[in-house]
């Protein structure tokens, strides 16, 4: 028994005085451990394999390399030296790059959003607007979670990447707007999650870089990882023969250059195979093993490892809308760092300045048709020929149209979802997936609130500075009418045309999740139901989106599950030396 809890104190320790707080951190940390899949053994062993070198895979990681020996694989590269990565100027230019080797990877979802999804070490961390907050403690109890070590974690994850904004004028006009309309209080400036308006944390330090997911690889035992890049995983195995229901026990990845190579778990019945790929890659790989819908997997031809018809199910994307807001007045470059979060479930966040999307002089940001995002045009009208009309327009205006910010809101939940199945059954392919965005008459409504409680803050005093006042509409509306992006609506009748407005102008945020959730794909252990050794660990588990931004609580969630499995093996070693 003592030797055991020695063990984890001494590897508690060691996860202290080797954390990035303790030592000088490096930008581009020169992992050791980190080597592109060429290198790799044909064959090799591991206690765990994780899939998905990402926001929650990274954490777990790091977390279970300090007692066990562990093998990430990552579809992508490292996001290490890539400028367009880890400068916030350069905002927007991963996503706006549909080549191959793009950090991240466009779909477009039956609806007719246009989304991206990574393709990178560190995950969505590596391409969001940086925005981190927690999620709230009646999200923690109702999923069940240890509040305890759920905050030891948060903070775990924030010595390394979170950090207070620096905010300026243009996102104070908007926090004091917000305050002016009642969204109150004025929480200043917090990770935690209450209603009121606050200012919350951001991966984005003082000096515009940006600090990622793949950062808390620091604080791994570099003996006991190893990380390999673009490794892209074909597929689980599993055992069934001479077991009482299917074990998983290795996977199959290929390299760059398309060569195989196998990875298996050592021999040890709690070692196991963790799946981290995210919302569309999770459920993706569990049906490419022959766990899903048996009449789906029939159809692509892959044998049935287990039948489980909600694999895929559950999927859902909070719904964005956002409105352009011309300013006077030159105004600051900011992503979101100002969150009004509303007691009829919509959360009011904002983004500022011109040239803040891969260097471009004429560009709308996070907005940009250049990323997919295109809302002056319903979701099914977005095809290739709109954007590049938009893109060609959107050059062409005015400077004066570029100057000014965005006001969205986003609906919490949602209540509204949809379901996720394969198109091919090669890996690097998009699956097909329908969000249903406001199918639920509820997400309507709460969107519906939220654009009048934005329409409220562009008419505050606070916010009147950066409103055009006297200029005639007709001048203004010419100044920006080719722009692919929304202005104010006009409208008579409130409810019914902000309906609409909703519906033909929803855009994403990238908050979906889904398609491997807990209760009815895993359990609260995020134990694959029906099968053994296997586990999902990341947004794909989740029922519904977790706080106002949920990156925070994946990274969380990468390291809460690491110590629990650590802890568990503890105490299942300590019965045995009993």
């Amino acid at each position: 028994m003592g030797v055991w809890w020695w063990r984890l104190l001494l590897a508690a320790l060691a996860g202290i005085l080797l954390s990035p707080q303790h030592c000088a951190s490096q930008k581009d940390p020169k992992y050791t451990f980190m080597h592109n899949a060429t290198s790799a053994q044909n064959i090799s062993y591991y206690d765990y394999i994780i899939i998905g070198g990402g926001t929650a895979g990274c954490p777990l990681a790091a977390t279970l390399s300090q007692n066990y020996s562990v093998l990430l694989l990552e579809r992508g590269g490292s996001p290490y030296g890539n400028t367009n990565i880890t400068n916030l100027a350069a905002f927007g230019a991963c996503l706006s790059d549909t080549s191959p080797t793009s950090p991240s990877q466009r779909f477009i979802s039956e609806d007719g959003v246009i989304n991206s999804r990574a393709r990178v070490l560190g995950g969505g961390s590596c391409l969001n607007a940086g925005f981190y907050t927690r999620a709230s403690p009646q999200y923690v109890r109702e999923v069940g979670w240890d509040g305890r070590v759920v905050n030891e974690s948060y903070q775990w994850v924030e010595n390394v990447v979170a950090f207070e904004p620096q905010v300026k004028q243009w996102q104070t006009a908007v926090r004091d707007g917000l305050l002016e309309v009642g969204v109150m209080p004025n929480n200043g400036f917090t990770y935690d999650h209450m209603y009121g308006t606050k200012v919350g944390g951001t991966i984005f330090d003082k000096n515009g870089y940006r600090h990622t997911a793949a950062d808390l690889l620091e604080y791994a035992n570099p003996t006991g990882i190893t990380v390999l890049l673009h490794a892209t995983v074909h597929r689980i195995f599993f055992r069934t023969k001479g077991v009482s229901r299917p074990r998983a026990h290795g996977v199959v990845f290929r390299d760059a250059s398309g060569r195989k190579h196998k990875a298996y778990l050592k021999h040890g019945s709690k070692n196991e195979i963790i799946v981290s790929a995210g919302a569309l890659g999770s459920p993706q790989l569990l049906m490419l093993s022959g766990v899903g819908p048996a009449h789906h997997l029939r159809a692509h031809n892959i044998s049935i490892t287990l039948a489980q018809p909600l694999v895929g199910q559950g999927m859902s994307d909070n719904p964005m809308n956002a409105i352009f807001v011309p300013s006077p007045v030159p105004v600051e470059v900011s992503l979101i760092e100002v969150v009004g979060i509303t007691k009829f479930g919509s959360y009011i966040e904002a983004a500022s300045g011109e040239n803040f999307a891969g260097g471009s002089p004429k560009d709308y940001g996070m907005f940009s048709p250049k990323i997919g995002q295109l809302s002056t045009v319903p979701p099914k009208q977005r095809t290739p020929e709109a954007l590049t009309k938009a893109i060609e327009s959107m050059e062409a205006l005015d400077q004066a149209a570029f100057q000014g910010g965005f006001i969205l809101e986003k609906i919490m939940g949602p209540l509204s979802t949809g379901h996720l199945e394969l198109r091919t059954r090669n890996p690097n392919d998009n699956p097909i997936v329908t969000f249903n965005y406001f199918q639920d008459p509820r997400d309507l409504e709460r969107c519906v609130q939220g654009l009048s409680t934005v329409e409220k803050i562009i008419e505050s005093k606070a916010f009147s500075p950066f409103k055009y006042e006297n200029m005639p509409v007709s001048m203004l509306l010419n100044i920006t009418a080719s722009s692919p992006v929304n202005l104010l609506p006009k409208h008579t009748n409130s409810s019914l045309s902000l309906e609409q407005f909703c519906r033909d102008t929803v855009m994403t945020i990238w908050h979906y999740h889904g398609g491997c959730q807990v209760g009815k794909v895993v359990d609260r252990d995020y134990k694959v139901l029906g099968v053994d050794a296997l586990r999902v660990i990341d947004g794909s588990t989740f029922n519904y989106s977790p706080g106002t931004n949920p990156q925070a609580t994946v990274m969380m969630l990468g390291r809460y599950m690491g110590v629990k499995i650590l802890r568990e093996r503890l105490a299942a070693a300590d019965d045995e030396s009993d």
